[in-house]
């Protein structure tokens, strides 16, 4: 039975998260709803990244074991069904044995926060007109990439058996009137960017010290993290396979 990896974009403002949960809109429920209604049949998916309410995804997959070719043109017939702020990218056969989840080698994400007000992107970034020192904001992005056990930004109650993470990037950049976070790491836990990025900020305001930031970080209790930073900032920016799981 064919494999196929479904690439999806997507505004996460209307939905209660990526995977699919009882009596609430999740983009996974939308994009089976479409599958079903096109292919008159039920295709179950499977989610590679579980993005939380309000999140938004650049790129985020599917993978789905289907008993027919899905064809190319058939992708504008299913953008047709879904609503607008969902969009299936690339529908693309795959090795029958890969997985969007497990085979993921890498994952990167942005948070981004305005420095300004400005209406059209209040839904897509968080608003924090606050006094920072953005000298504080880098050397703290650059001191994760010190450590790789990240407990004190998991939130509570997940069933992850470990909270080590390689984090391969962490950096602050401008973008227009923006300040975005962009990280990337081989794995992230429930809440992660946000803690990071909640916690940064109260660097760069002063609120703490660098030293307290490494203190929280090693003290591997999310108590002490501040994971207040709204959804809607938050963007999966990009998910990074290996060759192998590509259909040649």
């Amino acid at each position: 039975m064919p494999r196929y990896f479904i690439e999806v974009a997507y505004k996460g403002n209307n939905y209660a998260g990526f995977q699919v949960q009882d009596n609430v809109l999740t983009i996974q429920s939308e994009v089976q709803k479409a599958l079903a209604v096109f292919y008159k049949e039920q295709i179950p998916l499977t989610g590679s990244s579980r993005t939380d309410a309000g999140v938004h995804a650049l790129q985020n997959y599917f993978h789905a074991d289907v008993p027919f070719f899905i064809q190319q043109k058939n992708i504008y017939n299913l953008n047709a069904l879904l609503p607008r702020d969902i969009a299936i990218k690339n529908i693309l056969q795959v090795n029958n044995e890969a997985h969007c989840r497990f085979d993921a080698e890498s994952r990167e994400y942005k948070y981004y926060v305005s420095r300004k007000k400005n209406p059209f992107i209040t839904d897509r970034s968080y608003f924090f007109p606050y006094s920072i020192d953005e000298e504080k904001l880098h050397e703290a992005a650059a001191t994760i990439l010190n450590y790789t056990d990240f407990t004190s930004f998991s939130k509570r109650n997940t069933q992850v058996k470990t909270f080590i993470c390689q984090v391969l990037e962490s950096r602050w950049v401008k973008e227009d009137d923006c300040l975005v976070y962009h990280v990337k790491a081989n794995r992230f836990l429930r809440g992660m960017v946000r803690g990071l990025t909640g916690t940064m900020l109260q660097v760069a305001r002063e609120k703490i010290t660098i030293d307290d930031f490494k203190k929280i970080i090693e003290s591997r209790d999310c108590t002490k993290a501040d994971f207040a930073v709204p959804g809607h900032g938050l963007f999966l920016v990009q998910v990074n396979y290996p060759e192998r799981v590509w259909k040649r």
